[in-house]
């Protein structure tokens, strides 16, 4: 039985925007959103809950992301297109947690609400965030290896940017937990591949070659994970992946073993609230500051779970 922190637990050629338009009565409300990036089957799983939501709601979402994680100038682009649409409302994943802050102004200043998801923004503009608690999920990360390696010995960490929140933010729990409950655990190194799993596997293979006797390595989104993996794989090496969300590629590699365990989070129900909350606001109904979506950590016995295959995506 799982406990309770557990279970708590572009536009360029190659993007593809998607709509859905449902009439209700004489009314329909536009809100788009604008992701971190498209091409991940995390975002496709938060596309399918805003569709989902669309539909529910009787509004007309559309969904777009940059090429990849790390095209600021491109998303701040797509925030100027959105705002010039007049929408009712605006979802936004921030790629740069500061950067977008002066388009943000100019939406808000134009009277229309911000839902931030997934990754928040340094600023009281968004009336919420409809994100995972990259913090606490982090940390069960560090739990989990420190408990694979035994409780001492060296680890690295990937991870997809330093900008955005969810890139500091799991870096930050992840740390701050071994500092407080594992003293015989050393980070040697954290890396930055903006969540792309080629430079992700190159990066692997550097650190396994400066730390022949690394343990393990954490990667904090889908594609540093599974560029930890090819790297692993590729160096003939044996140490511990733990792993961040879910998709194709990462479930075989926790149920084949070679990845121990990874967090998921629940990326239909973040694009399902982000809609939720945009309309209830856009209504004139208070929402919370922050709209907590959950995560869990599996493995290969749990994740045929009901629970847990709940919340994975291919």
């Amino acid at each position: 039985m799982m406990n309770r922190r557990t279970m708590i637990g572009s536009l360029g050629a190659a993007t593809v925007l998607s709509s859905v338009t449902v009439a209700i009565g004489e009314t329909r409300a536009y809100i788009p959103l604008i992701s971190k990036g498209f091409s991940h089957q995390f975002w496709q799983a938060v596309k399918l809950g805003s569709e989902k939501a669309a539909a529910e709601f009787g509004v007309e979402v559309t969904f777009e992301g940059p090429d990849n994680e790390g095209q600021v100038d491109r998303q701040i682009d797509m925030l100027a297109a959105a705002l010039a649409k007049k929408p009712a409302a605006v979802g936004f994943a921030a790629v740069d947690s500061q950067a977008s802050i002066p388009m943000l102004r100019q939406i808000d200043a134009a009277g229309i609400p911000v839902i931030a998801f997934d990754s928040g923004v340094d600023s009281d503009i968004p009336v919420t965030t409809c994100t995972t608690d990259n913090l606490a999920s982090a940390a069960l990360a560090a739990d989990e290896m420190a408990k694979a390696i035994g409780g001492a010995g060296k680890v690295a960490i990937i991870s997809h940017d330093q900008t955005s929140r969810t890139g500091i933010d799991r870096v930050v729990g992840f740390e701050e937990q071994v500092k407080a409950k594992y003293p015989d655990i050393e980070i040697v190194t954290v890396q930055y591949g903006g969540g792309d799993h080629l430079i992700s596997t190159e990066i692997t293979k550097s650190i396994l070659f400066a730390n022949p006797d690394i343990k393990g390595i954490f990667g904090a989104n889908e594609g540093s994970a599974i560029g930890i993996v090819n790297g692993v794989v590729e160096s003939n090496s044996d140490i511990v992946i733990i792993g961040y969300d879910s998709g194709a590629a990462q479930k075989e590699a926790v149920r084949s073993g070679v990845m121990s365990g990874a967090i998921t989070q629940n990326p239909v129900g973040i694009g399902y609230e982000t809609v939720k909350a945009a309309v209830l606001t856009v209504k004139g109904e208070a929402v919370p500051k922050i709209i907590d979506t959950g995560f869990f950590y599996y493995t290969s016995e749990n994740m045929d779970d009901d629970q847990i295959a709940a919340v994975l995506y291919d």
